[in-house]
């Protein structure tokens, strides 16, 4: 039973992360692997819009300045 709860925290709390901690956690893996930001920014916008309470859609110069300030 501790593993399912732990499961279920692991869950609530990926689907609780805000979304500017998100962008900026997707944008320094994606560019870990040597992805280019084009795809990058491409990539993240399309992920939140699947999210199950997807926020407002963000444009690329948005993203941008979530991840550089």
């Amino acid at each position: 039973m501790g593993e399912a709860a732990r499961v279920v925290e692991d869950v609530l709390a990926y689907h609780a992360e805000p979304v500017e901690a998100y962008v900026r956690r997707r944008h320094a893996h994606l560019r870990t692997y040597g992805a280019k930001n084009e795809e990058i920014f491409a990539r993240i916008a399309a992920e939140l819009a699947e999210r199950v309470v997807a926020p407002p859609r963000l444009t690329e110069r948005q993203l941008r300045r979530i991840v550089y300030g």
